[in-house]
């Protein structure tokens, strides 16, 4: 390639790259870069420094390939850093240089300067669930547009699917694409600010503002962000004082070109007793959902939380046997998965596929036969029997040693037997929040791992809450 012959052939490579990715991908990533010739038979390919780490790691052998589709496969490819207003040629359209310094962020920070918080009360950072990223997502037919909408919003906040809205029963996969993109965005944009936030949590914290008169400092912490993302905003219903105040926030960060993301268990026509110009707002920008995964979906899912985990010695037809017994939910799937390796650990026996037959007959006899529709009321009364406590002292404010371990198992049970969310369970064990839940369920998970008497009791309860309906 001679010097006189670049300017067509960085053409005919950008042409190359721009079909091989999505429009979000090429404006966000790949536009900015530039090309030419070294001596030596090298293509230099110059990145603005803000995106060159990505770009390498994510679009290094993609560069090579169009490359060499264009020039032959003699010419390597080195990626060099150069500084933002070098690099990056000027673009006018909507999706142009999302990065801290890009037009988009640009808009926002114009839209919103007035409005600036003072520095103390600006919103502290959040640390989110390292092990939910995109990459540790598992796609399927059931939840590829969701995914895919995710990450483009992820790669352009604010510009593109505003607000998101994602649907689905409990347990696929909302939460952990909320928490992908708040990693995503705090990796590769470390000048945003992300929330994220449940639909509980918010309804709490504005309470407490309005009871401490510190409303400023909430508004602060949920208007002066870059991408709010909100899980479970079903529960915002039937709260009015919240719903205004989630409404003015949602105008305040939507008009200031903030990114907003929500999930609900529902679309949001079914949530009938929303306040109608809420549900107007939800349906503006895209609606997708997320569905139970298919078989093929399943026994992908097992095999990364065995790669991810590191657990070795379980044969193929364990996983498969697993995979066709748990259909419904994820979580419950990944949990069925524990409990097998778990009682394999236990019992020094090999995790195979008649060892899941025995421990999923045990713990999930509703994949064998019709089973009862179980309550967190029955939940709470099962364990109370068993563990001699009356419900009362189950769920009272008490936190005598008594009565902490079998309030865990019954929040556990709660949460793996019923489809109820974390914040409904803890309104029914005296108007605990879900951080309370979430906390006992972890502790039930890691003492049964560990503790064959406390897996034999959780076991003995799963199967009796577990047994066939009588009733014709």
């Amino acid at each position: 390639m001679t010097d006189d012959e670049h300017p067509s052939s960085w053409r005919l490579i950008r042409a190359e790259l721009q079909r091989a990715v999505p429009e979000s991908t090429w404006h966000q990533w790949l536009e900015p870069l530039t090309g030419h010739r070294r001596e030596d038979g090298t293509l230099v390919v110059v990145a603005p420094e803000r995106i060159r780490p990505w770009v390498e790691q994510r679009f290094g052998d993609l560069l090579e390939r169009c490359a060499g589709a264009v020039l032959g496969s003699g010419f390597k490819v080195e990626l060099v850093a150069a500084q933002d207003d070098e690099a990056a040629p000027s673009r006018g359209h909507a999706g142009a240089g999302r990065s801290p310094s890009g037009h988009g962020a640009q808009h926002r920070g114009q839209a919103r300067e007035r409005a600036d918080p003072p520095p103390d009360a600006r919103p502290a950072p959040q640390s989110f669930n390292p092990r939910h990223t995109f990459e540790q997502f598992v796609i399927g037919d059931s939840n590829r547009l969701a995914h895919a909408a995710a990450l483009a919003v992820a790669e352009l906040p604010g510009l593109t699917y505003n607000p998101l809205f994602i649907c689905g029963p409990p347990g696929l996969g909302k939460t952990h694409l909320l928490h992908s993109i708040a990693n995503y965005v705090s990796a590769y944009e470390p000048g945003s600010t992300v929330r994220y936030t449940t639909a509980e949590a918010f309804t709490n914290h504005f309470l407490g503002a309005l009871h401490g008169k510190d409303v400023d400092r909430f508004k602060a912490a949920y208007r002066g962000v870059d991408v709010l993302l909100v899980d479970d905003v079903q529960f915002l219903q039937a709260k009015a004082r919240t719903e205004e105040e989630f409404f003015h926030t949602f105008n305040a960060l939507h008009e200031g070109g903030a990114q907003i993301v929500l999930t609900s268990d529902r679309l949001p026509r079914d949530l009938g007793e929303l306040e109608e110009r809420l549900r107007e707002r939800f349906e503006a920008g895209l609606v997708t959902d997320v569905r139970a995964p298919d078989p093929a979906t399943r026994l992908t899912i097992l095999r990364k939380r065995i790669q991810q985990d590191r657990i070795e010695g379980i044969d193929r037809q364990a996983l498969q046997l697993i995979a066709d017994r748990v259909t419904d939910n994820v979580r419950a799937l990944e949990g069925a998965l524990v409990r097998v390796v778990a009682f394999g650990s236990l019992t020094g026996r090999p995790v195979t596929a008649e060892l899941a037959d025995e421990v999923l007959a045990g713990l999930y006899p509703e994949l064998r036969r019709k089973r009862r529709a179980t309550s967190v009321e029955e939940i709470q009364q099962r364990t109370a029997e068993a563990f001699g406590v009356s419900v009362d002292a189950l769920l009272s404010p008490s936190r005598a040693g008594g009565l902490a371990w079998p309030r865990q198992v019954a929040m556990y049970l709660a949460r793996e037997l019923t489809d109820q969310t974390l914040p409904a369970i803890g309104r029914a064990f005296g108007g605990r929040n879900h951080t309370t839940v979430l906390h006992a369920y972890k502790r039930t998970a890691q003492r049964i791992a560990g503790d064959p008497q406390a897996f034999e009791v959780v076991r003995r309860l799963t199967e009796v809450l577990g047994a066939p309906d009588e009733r014709p």
